[in-house]
């Protein structure tokens, strides 16, 4: 794949509050990206873990336009069809039917909106969560103060210290326990061991506590199954859904279980956004879940994932450079060895030289994976045939090894 050339020098008016590569993408198809001159880019983000189906998906293209050539937006005390449907659909794959929902437009905006809702269904009582989990960028999700949460982390402890961790928590004073299933928002890929996520939902659950599924990053097929806690085989109480739902279209749900709903709706609960249950968002995410289960995105993602891992630990074992690879369904990660010049940001430029836009974590040293779940294995092969040449042609002194 030939070398592709950044968008040309402008002034830009975008305030730049996180890293930006200088590429102008102006189109796309499925997992393909064209920028201003016609260059491909093979997108193994999904934009940002967002386009499942692909970008410009023409079912999704279709119901958008449909939608909007009919109604986009109502006041929330305005009940529609549209998002009745979307609601019904939502707590089917969830495992939550007969219950509630509620549709904002980001996964942050879920998280957030589901902390108040355990809050004001423990009151007092704190969160649990993990060190590590990603839950929202802003408010008290995102903060995860001790004031609201008590925080277990699992990363660098053994098998046999699990009872210790578990024995030094209150559980008493836990009200709630919101678990990112697996992957790591956070960008590490690293997933919770099974026996410490059981045992904590079971200590939560003897002290009458609630289960939250933040499946944000590993919903909608992301780890080969529809959810990522069903690795764990848990069902939880609430599910916070965004990203995938929406296939790249801004739009993220909370599903609350029966009893807990009417606890809610007998509380007196209120929450009002601008956008909430908005026909539009809704729409989206209705025909999201119907192509995804006519298209057999899920079982798809696991195949794929599988064949693609496979590929990956080939890589580890053929250069010292990488250190481990590692995923779920079609969130991976490729690991570089500590301490090389050569490390996971270098690669990750020498990539976007040959057209491959994946992910990097400095932090981790890793280069991450989540592509579209319709990626196909020509894609694959190529990237991975292009990580082995870079490797190579860096061990034989070959290729510039600066950042």
């Amino acid at each position: 794949m030939p070398e592709h050339a950044g968008m040309e020098a402008a002034v830009n008016h975008l305030l730049n509050s996180y890293t930006d590569v200088d590429v102008d993408i102006v189109s796309g198809q499925n997992c393909s990206l064209y920028d201003h001159s016609g260059n491909r880019f093979v997108d193994f983000e999904a934009g940002l873990w967002s386009a499942a189906l692909g970008h410009s998906h023409p079912r999704i293209t279709r119901a958008i336009t449909d939608q909007a050539s009919k109604i986009s937006h109502l006041h929330t005390r305005t009940p529609n069809t549209v998002a009745q449907l979307a609601a019904e659909t939502i707590l089917g794959i969830t495992g939550l039917a007969g219950g509630k929902c509620v549709f904002l437009n980001s996964g942050s905006e879920a998280a957030e909106l589901s902390v108040k809702v355990v809050r004001h269904l423990v009151r007092n009582r704190k969160l649990l969560s993990f060190a590590n989990s990603y839950l929202s960028a802003y408010g008290r999700a995102g903060e995860k103060s001790e004031v609201d949460f008590r925080l277990i982390d699992w990363s660098n402890m053994e098998l046999h210290e699990l009872d210790a961790i578990l024995n030094d928590i209150p559980f008493q004073e836990i009200g709630g326990f919101i678990l990112e299933p697996g992957g790591s928002g956070s960008g590490f890929v690293r997933f919770p061991p099974s026996e410490l996520v059981k045992k904590a939902v079971e200590k939560v659950r003897q002290n009458n506590g609630i289960i939250v599924a933040n499946e944000v990053t590993t919903g909608m097929g992301r780890t080969g199954k529809w959810f990522g806690i069903h690795h764990y085989q848990i069902e939880p109480d609430i599910v916070i859904l965004g990203k995938g739902l929406g296939n790249g279209y801004p739009v993220s749900a909370i599903a609350i279980e029966r009893g807990l709903a009417a606890q809610l709706e007998e509380g007196g609960f209120t929450h009002v956004q601008s956008h909430q249950n908005d026909p539009l968002g809704c729409r989206v995410a209705q025909e999201v879940v119907m192509t995804m289960r006519e298209e057999g995105l899920v079982e798809r993602s696991k195949e794929t994932g599988a064949y693609f891992l496979n590929g990956l630990l080939e890589l580890t074992r053929k250069h010292d450079l990488l250190s481990d690879a590692r995923g779920r369904g079609l969130v991976l990660a490729l690991e570089f060895a500590s301490g090389n010049k050569l490390n996971a940001s270098w690669a990750y430029r020498q990539l976007l030289k040959e057209g491959f836009l994946v992910g990097c974590y400095p932090a981790a040293n890793i280069l991450r994976f989540d592509p579209p779940l319709t990626i196909e294995r020509d894609d694959i092969d190529l990237l991975l045939q292009c990580i082995d040449s870079i490797l190579n042609r860096a061990e034989d002194g070959l290729i510039d090894t600066e950042l």
